[in-house]
């Protein structure tokens, strides 16, 4: 099984993923951020500031996710952002194709709750800032319905929503 979070910045994705980790026994969390961060030291970005805009990322990330998945007993945990609808299908269908079930939640938060988190978290400004600048435009392009099935994460305790997702995925929610 495979349970991607979705989310903007500061909506409680990884926080969530390792709580399910550590719940779910052959869990494993799988971060694609990390593939990004790889080509960003390995390839020239001319001018591209989001590495999900490179569809190098986008084809890695479904690669890897079908590798992992086959070497894991329990469900892979992807905490990611994923805001825009032509990558989502891109990546989404990719998974199927490559015979996965992946099962997709976004984590949502109110705006205000979205900037205290981060002011919070974050500890380089640089960060802080890229992560605040898109949260809130984030947040609005995860509403539509195709980031479905949505799961509220405001003045609830991460332990309620971990165990929320993971019985969702299970079909026991």
């Amino acid at each position: 099984m495979l349970i991607w979070l979705n989310g903007a910045f500061g909506a409680g994705k990884t926080r969530v993923a390792r709580r399910i980790v550590a719940i779910r026994p052959g869990a494993l969390l799988f971060d694609p951020e990390r593939i990004g961060f790889l080509l960003r030291r390995l390839l020239p970005m001319d001018g591209i500031a989001d590495f999900q805009d490179l569809p190098l990322w986008r084809t890695l990330t479904i690669q890897l996710l079908g590798e992992a998945a086959r070497r894991v007993t329990g469900p892979l945990v992807v905490p990611m952002s994923l805001s825009n609808p032509t990558y989502f299908e891109e990546i989404f269908g990719g998974l199927r194709s490559a015979g996965l079930d992946p099962r997709h939640f976004t984590l949502t938060a109110p705006p205000k709750t979205l900037r205290r988190r981060l002011r919070r978290r974050l500890d380089w400004p640089a960060s802080r800032r890229w992560a605040l600048a898109r949260a809130e435009r984030c947040a609005a392009a995860l509403a539509n319905p195709v980031f479905a099935e949505h799961v509220d994460t405001e003045h609830r305790r991460v332990a309620v929503i971990a165990a929320d997702v993971l019985a969702r995925a299970e079909g026991r929610g």
